[in-house]
């Protein structure tokens, strides 16, 4: 098994993958996510991955489900990330890092014996994930400063402006994005958003729709 693989296209991707469902939660390709991993159906997940090709799809259960159950609706796009950190803390929890690779779509969930589901998944949507960096130059930088700026004063957020000033355009739009605290259907509009400039302009809408309501008096959150 190759410990420290290059992805560099969908062929280099399983096409069978475990998935994560977490409202909210917002993976993305080269973005980082630290997850803490306590139910037992997923403790099962991470030890079947790191066994294997260590990847897993994190996807959200669908806004509009409204009936809790353990295997809800999902939305149709996610993104895969591969395990690059591991912990156990001792009293039964994992700890671990996803490293986002690339958004799929998934094309059939399937019948399986393992606790946890999976399904069969198309990476071919989201070629253009498997270059790094690709669009930056389209991104309207001074537009997305100006609506962090913006947010930062409403909500007496503190920002390290050092770091967002020196991050390339890629890695601000998706850790911003990855980070914003909005709802899942903003989440998920971010996460499909085509590519990274239309992804930046998203996130400035919905800086921008949010700001008019903290102007407006409402303390509506943004779902």
């Amino acid at each position: 098994m190759v410990m420290n693989p290059t992805y560099r296209s969908p062929a280099d991707m399983p096409s069978t993958i475990p998935l994560f469902p977490l409202s909210g939660v917002l993976l993305l390709p080269r973005g980082q996510l630290p997850l803490n991993i306590f139910e037992p159906r997923y403790l099962a997940m991470v030890d079947d991955a790191l066994a294997g090709r260590r990847i897993i799809g994190m996807i959200q259960p669908h806004a509009e489900e409204k009936v809790q159950t353990s295997t809800p609706r999902l939305y149709a796009v996610g993104c895969a990330g591969r395990i690059t950190q591991f912990a156990e803390t001792g009293d039964g929890r994992y700890l671990i890092t996803l490293s986002g690779i690339a958004r799929f779509r998934v094309r059939e969930e399937l019948t399986v014996m393992t606790p946890y589901r999976q399904a069969r998944v198309d990476y071919e949507p989201f070629a253009v994930d498997f270059t790094p960096r690709a669009g930056e130059e389209e991104v309207d930088r001074n537009a997305l400063i100006t609506a962090l700026r913006n947010f930062a004063a409403a909500n007496d957020l503190k920002i390290d402006w050092k770091s967002i000033e020196e991050a390339p355009n890629e890695a601000l739009v998706n850790a911003l994005s990855m980070m914003s605290p909005f709802g899942p259907k903003e989440k998920q509009a971010l996460l499909e958003a085509p590519d990274l400039k239309a992804r930046a302009q998203t996130l400035v809408a919905i800086t921008e729709i949010e700001l008019a309501r903290i102007a407006g008096g409402s303390e509506t959150t943004l779902q």
